[in-house]
């Protein structure tokens, strides 16, 4: 299949409707699976079946006939493609020649179908099998002088199951190194609203869109990154709820937006107008927009109206006063121009907020991917505390991640600065000292490759040498090390900028069945609003060479780890073994795991902000300045 070059053309219809449709039919039979596309997509984020693995938006509370949208389509169309990456391929193209190569032609190749070992002689990858591939890794990571040495990146994509033993064995093998896609985009949520609300993730539900009186999406492309999410906010603005978007870029779902489920809308060729006020922040300007709305609130509650929550801020907050004072010391004329819009826009959306008695506030990466990305969200988390929205129906703040389990991987484990009572729980139930130390996010990861100190890459899933921001820097990075692997479904860049020994092991896909001598297995997906599902595959694997994540990480802990005293061997054969440990491990949150799991909708993890208790360690919510106006 040749390169194919962009095509640009102006769209002037709504989004959403016949054109997402007729996408969704496009792809399905660009990739030969029509028939087979179509029969699995009834099946996605549907009870019994697969999670998408596109986005983390949560499944539906109600069962719908359609739970997809056309990124999921596309998704699953990619994973279900006829075509293969076989060892003919990378005997026709030497790995020079496929670095010239878009990225767009590399994964259009199709699907991984045995696992391959670069040989530098002759610049190709060939066939090795999964036993000598395992043992190659044994080989390098036993000897590495330090643990220290090894980098080990996670793909959001990750299930649970598999990201809590990848954890379990890197840290059993002695290392926090754990460089995860979460660095790179919701960061500063895990890490900036644990000090703010006592927890680092959303703490609104799916029901809460529904009991909402005003809804805010800062920094957020909906229509291109979260389709599924225009459902609620069509449904929204149906009940007349004013929905604001503030964001340097118009997008076109969040201006009008046709409900591909929606028949009347759908024979009609209608709309639905989404953003009630579209606010055009610049760049960087949402610090400012958000400082000005405090500010009149502040005002208009120094002037004696009934502005703030004083019941709420009293019983459950505390530090208030530092932040009044910073934001009315605040100009106009610097909030105007930090922002970018004039006063009157500013005051008009604090009357939107003041009015509501529910209030939402959803953002994206455009809050998050800052110099002070976690401050920043500290102040939404501001915002949301005036007027007591937190743990009441309508309200809270809604983080809207982007990979599929991107937060159950952190909640399991992948986290390079993990708690010590995590490490005292594993300590316990697995019988090992874990390291203590933290260990590299992923700039300090690639900074530990350039000096020479990190020997050995791991990358479950992804690809880390795209998703860095400093590319060329990354590359050079990589061509350092003793030992790349690739673990992927599909081929990319990054298992072309490889170390002297190099690996790619396919794997098991979402939507495909998983079987062990056990039978049939299932994993697990957290959402992006904390519920945990199951997700049950429904294809065939592309061939018998493709391995399930959690037998790779079981069997690279088999040649790594000779002496453990964990049961490698058993979780590879039975899901629910490795779902005890978890509960083991995480017993305030995750107790009785496998029994829950087998409701329908699965469960909700306790996010103690719902209940209005804070774990933090003032025991409150608490109010965090961030002098200025500047977040770049």
């Amino acid at each position: 299949m040749p390169d194919r070059k962009p095509v640009y053309k102006t769209y002037h219809h709504a989004a959403g409707g016949w054109g997402a449709a007729a996408a969704t039919a496009r792809v399905l039979m660009e990739q030969s699976v029509l028939t087979k596309g179509s029969r699995a997509l009834l099946s996605m984020n549907q009870p019994g079946g697969f999670k998408c693995p596109s986005c983390a938006f949560p499944d539906a509370d109600c069962r719908k006939k359609l739970e997809f949208c056309e990124n999921g389509a596309k998704a699953l169309a990619h994973e279900a493609t006829k075509s293969r990456v076989t060892r003919d391929f990378f005997a026709r193209h030497g790995v020079t020649e496929l670095m010239e190569r878009s990225d767009y032609w590399l994964e259009m190749q199709g699907r991984l179908t045995e696992p391959m070992r670069y040989d530098p002689a002759t610049d190709h990858y060939v066939p090795v099998g999964w036993d000598d591939a395992f043992a190659l890794i044994g080989r390098h990571l036993r000897g590495l002088d330090s643990p220290h040495r090894a980098e080990f990146y996670t793909s959001g994509r990750t299930p649970n199951e598999a990201a809590f033993l990848y954890a379990v064995f890197v840290r059993e093998f002695g290392t926090n190194n754990f460089p995860d896609c979460s660095n790179m985009c919701h960061e500063p949520t895990s890490r900036g609203l644990q000090p703010a609300i006592g927890i680092g993730k959303g703490t609104v539900v799916m029901a809460d869109f529904e009991h909402a009186e005003a809804i805010f999406v800062i920094g957020q492309n909906t229509g291109t990154n979260s389709p599924r999410m225009m459902t609620n906010l069509v449904e929204a603005r149906k009940r007349g709820v004013p929905i604001v978007t503030i964001n340097p870029m118009p997008e076109r779902a969040l201006i009008r937006f046709a409900e591909p489920q929606d028949v009347v809308q759908m024979a009609t060729f209608g709309s639905t107008r989404i953003s009630s006020e579209f606010v055009h922040v610049k760049i960087g300007g949402d610090l400012a927009v958000l400082k000005g709305m405090m500010k009149v609130i502040f005002e208009r509650d120094a002037a004696g109206e009934d502005v703030i929550d004083w019941p709420f801020v009293n019983a459950h907050t505390a530090g208030l006063d530092k932040v009044r004072a910073e934001i009315e010391a605040l100009d106009w004329a610097a909030l105007e121009r930090h922002s970018g819009i004039d006063q009157a826009q500013i005051r008009r959306l604090a009357e939107i907020y003041i009015r509501s008695k529910a209030t939402m506030i959803c953002y994206g990466m455009g809050v998050t991917q800052h110099q002070q990305g976690s401050r920043l969200v500290q102040q939404v988390a501001n915002l949301l505390l005036l007027r007591g929205n937190f743990g009441k129906p309508g309200a809270g703040i809604a983080p809207i991640r982007g990979h599929s389990n991107v937060q159950g991987d952190r909640t399991v484990g992948i986290d390079e600065k993990p708690s010590q009572d995590y490490l005292d729980r594993l300590a316990a139930v697995f019988g090992f000292e874990p390291p203590r130390e933290h260990g590299h996010h992923a700039v300090e990861s690639v900074e530990a490759m350039l000096r020479g100190e990190a020997r050995v890459f791991i990358g479950m899933g992804g690809n880390f040498a795209r998703a860095m921001p400093d590319t060329q820097r990354t590359y050079a990075a990589m061509r350092k090390l003793d030992l790349t692997v690739g673990i992927a479904t599909k081929l990319n860049r990054g298992h072309l900028v490889h170390g002297r020994d190099a690996l790619i092991l396919p794997v098991v896909a979402r939507s495909e069945i998983i079987r062990t001598a056990r039978g049939e297995q299932f994993v697990t997906i957290e959402d992006a609003m904390a519920n945990v599902t199951a997700s049950r595959g429904v294809l065939e694997p592309p061939g018998p060479d493709c391995l399930p994540e959690v037998e790779i990480v079981c069997r690279m802990a088999l040649a790594t780890l000779p002496g453990s005293r964990t049961p490698w061997g058993e979780y590879i054969h039975d899901y629910s073994a490795i779902r005890d440990r978890i509960a083991d491990v995480y017993p305030a949150i995750y107790a009785d795991f496998n029994s829950r799991i087998k409701a329908p909708h699965g469960f909700h993890l306790d996010v103690p902000p719902r209940r209005r208790v804070w774990a933090t360690p003032n025991g409150k919510a608490n109010f965090l300045p961030l002098p200025g106006l500047e977040v770049n």
